[in-house]
Order: C-alpha cells, then structure tokens, then sequence
C-alpha cells in the first residue's frame, strides 16, 4: 500500500460522503501507480458517520479515547499506507490536492508534506479573523524561530506524512495540539519537511466546529513553550541574576542620582523584587520541563536537577537560618525602640529578595525531588 488517507470522524454525516467521494477523485488521477486506501478514525460518532465511510469503501478504525489527536494516531497506527495523508472531514480542505501533496512529498521524498491554507485562497468567512491574522501567524512564527522551521501555516490539518519516520517521533497529543506536536517533533528529528499551497474553505454554516478558540488556542501555545525548556532556563537566570545584582548594589550604594533619575530607591528595590520572583519562578518552570527529557540542560542546571538529599537538606537550612536572623535582627531593632513605628523597607526589601529568593527556589528543588523519587517508585 503506497498511501492511506486518514479521517478523523466524530458525528460527520453530513460532510463525510463528500470529502471521501472528493479525496477519491484527486487520487485516482494517479491511475496505477497510487495505491492507496481510505480509512475513517471514527471517534465515538452517535449518528451514521461509520455507515457512510462504509458504504463509500473506506475502512472504519474505532477509536475509544477521545480528542482529535487520539483519533489521528489511531487511524495512523493502523494505516497500511507507506505515506499517511489525513485532514478533516468538515469538507473545508481543498481534498482536490490530495494528490499534488503526496506527488509534493515522494518528489521531494520528504517526511512531511503540508497542504498551506495561509499561502491558497481562504474563502471568505472559512477561517475565523482572529485565526487568521492572529493565531496562526504568531504560533507559526513561534515554531520557526524555536525549532528552526520554515513553515507558513503550522495549524493546518491536511498532511501527507512517511509512517516509518512518524513511528519514531514518539508522538502522544490527544488533543488539538497534535497538530503543533507533530511538527515540533519532526523539526527535532531533522525530519525534512515540504509544503503546497492549498487553501481553505467555508464549512457548513450551521457545522458546530470541533475547536475551542481560547482553549485550544493556549494547548498549542503551552505545547510549543514546554518543547523548549531552555528558553525559560536562560530567561529566568538572566532575569534573576540582573534583578539581584542589581539590587545587591541598592543595598550598599543606596539612593543615587543617575541621569537624572533617582534609582535604587524604595521603589527600585520593590520592582527588581519583582523581577526577581518572576526569573526564579521561570527557572523553576524549567527545572519541571526537564523532567520530561525533551532537552539536555545546561551542566549547572543539571547538577541542582540532581541534587542529592544531603545538599538539598543543608541548602535549605542554611537558608531558614539566614532568615530566622533576618527576622530575628528585625524585632530586635524593634525592641530597642520600644516597639515604635520603624522603616527598615529599604533593608527588608533587599533581604526579602536576597534570602526570599533562594529559598523560593530550594523549595521548587524540594519539590523536583519528590517528583522525580515518586517516578521511580
């Protein structure tokens, strides 16, 4: 079998008919050298989807766990073809470029091929204005500088995939971000990747669309980001190590007059606090993302990663001690004063940050440990 075209169904009766009927006229233009099948990935449909796929000779494949991406990796685990092409059955992809895609592909002997609505003709009203001009661009634009792509439309639903090279992706997107995973794993793999121009058109006017704007919308966006781990690794170690010397030199210098401006002040010392929760709470984040060994960290994050039980313990009580003393010189003070009103902010807030901070952190370590102890159990 050269080609299995995938549907992923879920209560499609009424376009169903029509993209079979539509994928079939644009394949059989291959004559003898194509030969391919069409499968229906049916997702748990309640109305006549699996009868049509029947009747029209397509083989229906059940899949139990639900979401676009289950029913996708099912129909594909159970394609025959060498290439697997798939696109939804709403009747808005231009199923007349089934062959020119898979042409696209074996000419190119590519590993993936896309079908771009972003580059065809989008008829009006077929793709909502936010996707459109918003949504699409930005993630697409994200996969490309990320993972070094050179895509126009990475949300299209209509590809031609080679099955060996997707069997070793490891691919696992139940969901709608299937789309935005199956892309980010091929340009990790250095899978090479071609496109067509295609397009897209308006489905059913009264069709209750299977996508959730925002939901989905934050799943692409939260699946791309956690593919690179060390975005936040660097980010969050830049942002904290600027906020903290930075507030290191409020505390020994203190106000001073800088082109014209009044800085290190009580306001400066809050904000850099707040740079540096915000760097400390993305460093953390990254630590999670490694657990996932999608990426290798860098040595030094690498050996807090790994720390061992001892250090973890000593780490954190030397830190509690540092703190108790903070708190402890505090009320002190405040004693000596006959528990007067007092203004220590401009000590406190460097305090908080440079013991705060850490602490903040050992704690995110405390945490990785627990996770990574219950993993293996």
């Amino acid at each position: 079998m050269d080609l299995t075209f995938v549907f992923p169904c879920l209560n499609e009766e009424r376009t169903l008919e029509a993209c079979i009927r539509a994928v079939r006229e644009s394949l059989d233009q291959a004559g003898d050298r194509l030969n391919y099948e069409i499968v229906v990935a049916d997702n748990g449909s309640t109305d006549r989807s699996a009868d049509i796929a029947r009747e029209q000779g397509a083989r229906v494949v059940p899949v139990d766990r639900r979401g676009y991406g289950a029913a996708l990796r099912g129909g594909i685990e159970a394609a025959e073809g060498t290439y697997v092409m798939f696109a939804d059955a709403d009747s808005t992809y231009l199923y007349e470029d089934a062959l020119p895609l898979y042409d696209k592909a074996i000419e190119a002997d590519a590993d993936m091929a896309i079908a771009s609505r972003m580059t065809g003709k989008i008829d009006d009203g077929a793709m909502p204005t936010l996707h459109r001009y918003l949504g699409t661009p930005v993630l697409t634009g994200l996969i490309n500088v990320l993972f070094r792509g050179k895509l126009s439309d990475c949300n299209s639903g209509f590809r031609c995939i080679r099955k060996t090279a997707y069997e070793t992706w490891g691919i696992r997107s139940d969901g709608m971000e299937f789309a935005s995973e199956l892309l980010i794993k091929a340009l990790k793999h250095d899978a090479s990747t071609v496109e067509i121009s295609s397009g897209l058109r308006a489905g059913p006017a009264d069709r209750v669309a299977h996508l959730r704007t925002w939901r989905d919308g934050m799943r692409h966006l939260l699946f791309i980001l956690s593919e690179r781990p060390r975005l936040f690794e660097f980010s969050g170690l830049a942002i904290l190590a600027f906020c903290s010397v930075l507030q290191l030199l409020a505390l020994l210098l203190g106000p001073r007059e800088f082109l014209g401006l009044n800085i290190f002040d009580l306001h400066t010392k809050a904000l850099l606090l707040l740079g540096g929760i915000t760097g400390t709470q993305l460093y953390v984040f990254s630590l999670m993302l490694y657990l996932r060994k999608r990426e290798e960290p860098t040595p030094f994050t690498a050996r807090l990663i790994g720390i061992g039980e001892g250090e973890l313990f000593f780490l954190l009580l030397a830190i509690l001690v540092a703190e108790v003393l903070l708190v402890g010189g505090v009320v002190l003070n405040w004693a000596l004063h006959n528990f007067a009103n007092l203004d220590l902010t401009s000590v406190l807030i460097p305090g908080i940050h440079l013991l705060g901070l850490p602490l903040m952190l050992a704690i995110g370590l405390l945490g990785l440990h627990v996770f990574q102890k219950s993993g293996e159990g």
